[in-house]
């Protein structure tokens, strides 16, 4: 019997989020999982009417609902029993403020991607978390699937020697139709320029393909050539997105993100190629990695099976053929997190073996420099355009 008292949960607050957001609920559910938050404050919409209706949602007392994420990172910040994270689930555009306030305040972020709506804006968020001690994650919850996990392993375990060739795709059909004109809230936001930034779905659904070719990987995007489309009459951002890819140490890739793709759900692929050997995997069936070695037959790796590596068990809650993949994905990044806020406690955060495989602030900066760049090739004539980090 494990006598070893259980580490007390850490106090969470959220900014945004509220009724009728679904990404908010997820951030919820996930934090949860594994039971290592307790959420007890948030600044879920703008308007205090709003904030203190999903505050009563959640069982959340009166006293620590806010309608201003300003005073919510100052009131909380000089409580004994104030917040020590943030979940920050709000449109792009607010990521950068809202996070540069708690930040500020010695509170650690986890952020829902992208990190910022502009470059400009990303380059200064990355400067204010350099200045502060405290932790920041950006929540690429693909990057905590299992099999994403062994995927990484093996390729940094060089088995699958030099890597060459990185094609990664992420299309969907949910945009179709102008669906914005509709009301509906999602599509709303994220196809306004305004809220969302440059990019359609080269910001919302690309920035994943990328994120997880470079996570896996280990790669370094040099440049890129892409061309953007709007397939949708009168939408303001691209719905269809076709990128070239050249990483440093001469690696060549290809991004594919569509919004416009009847059929596709949430389609993201991901196959790497190197001089030893390939490696495929696909979100919509989670538990399962393909792997070829070079000259002999595919291999077909499972999620908790006989081919798992550390790598994937370490992050693998259920028996083998049970499917884990969204929510889980997104409850290792709070898991991972939660190790290093409690190390921090102790002032051992540096020590903590979580720290070298979150996304991080400078991996949601490449993220922005990846779209922005994507954005001015494509309106340059597919001009080849390099990071601007």
């Amino acid at each position: 019997m494990n006598d070893q008292a259980k580490p007390e949960r850490i106090r969470l607050g959220m900014v945004g989020g509220g009724r009728d957001a679904f990404i908010g609920g997820v951030h919820r559910i996930a934090s949860r999982i594994d039971d290592h938050y307790d959420l007890v404050a948030g600044a879920f919409s703008s308007t205090a009417e709003k904030s203190l209706a999903s505050a009563a949602d959640l069982g959340i007392s009166t006293d620590r609902a806010y309608s201003d994420y300003k005073a919510m990172a100052a009131a909380e910040a000089a409580r004994e029993d104030g917040i020590e994270a943030v979940s920050i689930v709000t449109p792009n555009h607010m990521h950068a403020p809202v996070a540069t306030e708690f930040l500020k305040q010695g509170i650690h972020v986890i952020c829902d991607k992208p990190l910022t709506s502009t470059l400009d804006d990303a380059k200064a968020l990355v400067a204010e978390a350099s200045k502060s001690d405290v932790l920041f994650v950006l929540t690429h919850n693909y990057t905590g699937y299992p099999m994403v996990r062994q995927a990484r392993s093996m390729v940094h375990n060089g088995e699958l020697g030099d890597i060459r060739l990185v094609q990664a795709e992420y299309p969907q059909d949910w945009l179709s139709t102008k669906l914005e004109d509709t009301g509906q809230k999602q599509a709303g936001w994220r196809t306004d320029p305004d809220r969302s930034g440059l990019g359609g779905s080269i910001g919302d659904i690309g920035t994943h393909a990328f994120n997880l070719a470079c996570f896996i990987t280990g790669l370094k995007l040099d440049s890129l050539c892409a061309d953007l489309d709007t397939f949708v009459e009168g939408r303001e951002l691209d719905d269809n997105a076709h990128v070239m890819l050249r990483f440093a140490g001469g690696a060549k890739g290809m991004i594919w993100s569509s919004q416009v793709a009847p059929g596709n759900e949430n389609a993201l692929r991901v196959r790497i190629y190197g001089s030893k050997g390939g490696l495929e995997w696909s979100q919509e069936d989670p538990n399962y990695l393909w792997y070829t070695p070079l000259g002999e037959p595919k291999r077909l790796l499972t999620r908790a099976g006989s081919g798992a590596s550390d790598a994937a068990n370490d992050v693998s809650r259920i028996p083998a053929g049970h499917p884990e993949g969204y929510l889980e994905g997104f409850a290792n990044l709070y898991t991972g997190a939660a190790e290093v806020i409690r190390a921090h406690r102790n002032g051992k955060h540096e020590e903590s073996a979580a720290n070298s495989i979150l996304p991080t602030v400078e991996d949601g900066l490449a993220g922005v420099a990846f779209v922005t760049a994507a954005v001015k090739s494509s309106s340059n004539g597919s001009s080849w355009e390099k990071l601007e980090l």
